[in-house]
């Protein structure tokens, strides 16, 4: 065997060797057939068990890692499993912000009907057209939905401003004041147009590519359907948004959602009209959109009421002050406002009650404009928004002499005596005319009533004035101040509607504080004059006036006296004061408390009352004295100052009723006309007055008279 051949095998038999080796140290063969003889052997087990210490240290490290790994993930489970615990058996704090991410939204009810005595709304609901918005669609967009909102404007053909600032909530930071921003719930959909043409509303939804989050809803507005013309728009009232005033007021009742009523039957029955609201519990998300619901209540709607309005007698009052305001233009006088009122003596029911200048109810539909405000609230337009005949007082000027009379006979002036109708009265140095300075001689207190004589009535008070002591004297006895004050003049009558005033009755009491309150004023005017006054008689006038009352203003002087016992001088009165005082001579007696509201009516058809029926004392006198009275009344129509105005009335609706024209310093005469009818059975009294409209026969009589003929074809 050569020496190669020999080498090759040695080196086989050492590698076979080496293997056998390798295996046994790894396990897989039996340690006892390791050869660690020898030399060769010595060497090959040192390097194997370094290669072996080598393998098992890269094995050890993997052990390690996978031992930290796994306490990670232990450390991490117990974390969770802690924070699971203190969630489960906390203070429960955590679980106070889950419940916070609900949010209530009020659902406002549908607002109940004001009706007629019939049954005929006077005031319903409608629906109006309104494209919302999902806020979710405007906080998402890049561009907070601004070109959204120019699409649907250009679509509706709105204003892109108006509009956009209709998306912002008032009160964030960019919105615009109130009314233009949404003053509304932060979790429904934005209506930011109202009142729009349906047709180009549901065009929008047809393409929500274009359109996205953009939905069409038809919601309650109040309608005043006008039925046979009757506008009532002083009586009705009218709605606003809710205040935060109104809000904080926790027993109203009222959201922040609600419309209000502010004025007439709206405001007066709010909470009768105005319903439940419904509920809804809603999820939000942190950027505060509506992710779900969790509970709904339904709203409950409003009850209706019924007034003692009579559609067709109130547009008929409507017309007859309109007329009569119009008619007195065009014979050269002002007539700037007026108002009407019609009472059922029955029951105080108010059948009608107009006021002028007027205006439309519909305007506060959906919220009114400020130019619409601006209009309506001008002084140089009438303010519009003041009822007449319960907000603005009146010299009721010679109607007042139904309390004069009787007055005048308490201090012991006969029913038969015959007294001077002279064309004028001297008191002091001071000359007090009858209207027109007429004279008609000697005559009964029946036609002092037919022809309206003052000078009869100013005698008659000068007299009361001395034996009440003149200067000295008190208003305890005085016959005239309890009179009125008998009638009901200076009390509210207590109608149901807001914003009556007392009247004025200018007693001696009245007349030291209205003096304290302006002495320092007219003490300065008595210095200065009145430069801004053009017309120079007047000014010196004015300037006289002011330096007699800066020193003696405080007196009731006889000339007071005069003037209160024909309804003129600071005595003041509203329309519907009259009709109370022409109410107790029509019954007699005591009388109703004036009232509109009649019956609450229920959805299921029940009704209750709306208030408390209640009378007060009528004005005093004996039956004879009524009796004297109510002749003299009817004399007035038949052959007195309102005789041209109801020549020709039917004979089965006969009026009793006396005729007034106020003097007004400044101003233009005041028409006056109160009545009753029937004169022989009283049901109804009709009170018509005219500012600045010149006398009672011939301006406010004739309107009075048209109101008649309405009452007695609804009667028959």
């Amino acid at each position: 065997m050569s020496r190669r051949v020999r080498r090759r095998e040695g080196i086989t038999r050492w590698r076979w060797r080496r293997r056998r080796a390798s295996r046994a140290i790894a396990g897989r063969w039996p340690r006892r057939h390791v050869d660690t003889g020898g030399r060769r052997g010595r060497r090959w087990s040192a390097g194997a068990t370094a290669r072996a210490g080598k393998d098992g240290g890269a094995q050890a490290g993997l052990h390690v890692r996978l031992f930290a790994f796994t306490g990670i993930l232990a450390l991490l489970f117990a974390s969770l499993l802690g924070r699971l615990g203190q969630v489960q058996f906390g203070d429960g704090s955590d679980q106070l912000a889950v419940v916070a991410e609900t949010r209530e939204i009020l659902t406002p009810a549908v607002r109940g009907r004001i009706l007629d005595r019939h049954g005929v709304p006077l005031v319903d609901n409608a629906s109006q057209t309104v494209v919302t918005i999902d806020r979710s669609v405007l906080t998402t967009a890049p561009d907070q939905g601004r070109a959204l909102v120019t699409r649907v404007a250009r679509a509706l053909d709105e204003s892109a401003a108006t509009l956009w600032d209709r998306t912002r909530l008032c009160g964030t930071e960019g919105a615009a004041p109130p009314p233009a921003c949404w003053g509304g719930s932060a979790y429904v959909p934005v209506p930011v147009a109202t009142g729009v043409d349906a047709r180009a509303a549901l065009a929008l939804v047809e393409d929500p590519e274009r359109y996205p989050g953009v939905a069409v809803e038809a919601t309650p507005v109040r309608h005043h359907p006008a039925p046979k013309g009757a506008n009532a728009a002083h009586l009705l009232g009218y709605l606003t948004r809710a205040t935060a005033e109104d809000v904080q007021d926790t027993a109203s009742g009222i959201t922040d959602q609600d419309l209000v009523g502010r004025a007439g039957l709206e405001q007066q029955y709010d909470e009768v009209l105005r319903g439940t609201p419904g509920r809804r519990v809603v999820t939000v998300d942190a950027r505060g959109l509506v992710t779900g619901e969790v509970a709904r209540v339904e709203p409950v709607p409003g009850r209706d009421l019924r007034t003692t309005i009579d559609a067709s007698v109130q547009a008929a009052t409507e017309d007859a002050l309109a007329d009569a305001l119009q008619g007195a233009r065009t014979r050269g006088w002002k007539a700037d406002s007026g108002a009407a009122v019609v009472i059922d003596t029955t029951d105080g029911g108010v059948v009608a009650m107009a006021s002028a200048p007027t205006f439309d109810p519909d305007v506060w539909t959906g919220g009114i404009s400020q130019r619409d405000y601006d209009r309506l609230t001008d002084e140089r337009a009438g303010t519009p928004l003041v009822s007449r005949a319960t907000s603005s007082l009146f010299p009721p000027a010679s109607t007042f002499k139904v309390i004069s009379l009787p007055a005048a006979v308490a201090a012991g002036h006969s029913l038969d005596g015959r007294y001077d109708c002279a064309s004028s009265y001297r008191i002091g140095d001071r000359l007090f005319r009858n209207y027109e300075s007429r004279a008609h001689g000697v005559i009964s207190l029946h036609r002092a009533m037919e022809i309206s004589c003052d000078t009869v009535f100013y005698a008659f008070a000068h007299e009361e004035w001395r034996e009440q002591g003149g200067l000295a004297g008190d208003d305890d006895g005085d016959v005239f101040i309890t009179a009125a004050r008998e009638a009901g003049l200076g009390s509210e009558t207590g109608v149901d509607l807001p914003g009556e005033v007392s009247g004025r009755v200018p007693d001696r009491t009245w007349k030291r504080g209205t003096w304290e309150a302006t002495k320092e004023d007219t003490c300065r005017r008595a210095r200065t004059g009145y430069p801004e006054v053009e017309d120079a008689a007047r000014a010196t006038y004015l300037k006289a006036l002011a330096k007699e009352n800066c020193t003696a203003g405080f007196q009731f002087r006889a000339g007071d006296e005069a003037n209160l016992s024909i309804g003129q001088g600071d005595l003041g009165a509203t329309p519907l004061q009259m009709a109370q005082v022409f109410a107790s001579i029509a019954t007699g007696g005591d009388v109703r408390t004036p009232h509109v509201g009649q019956a609450v009516v229920a959805a299921d058809g029940s009704r209750a009352p709306a208030l408390e029926a209640s009378t007060r004392p009528g004005m005093s006198m004996s039956p004879a004295t009524l009796a004297y009275l109510r002749r003299s009344l009817r004399a007035v129509v038949t052959n007195g100052t309102a005789r041209a105005a109801f020549a020709g009335l039917s004979t089965d609706w006969p009026v009793a009723g006396k005729t007034g024209t106020g003097e007004v310093f400044g101003h233009e005469d005041t028409a006056w006309f109160a009545s009753y009818a029937p004169a022989d059975d009283p049901r109804y009294v009709v009170v018509v007055t005219i500012a600045q409209g010149g006398t009672g026969g011939e301006t406010a009589a004739p309107a009075a008279r048209r109101i008649h003929e309405a009452l007695r074809r609804s009667a028959s």
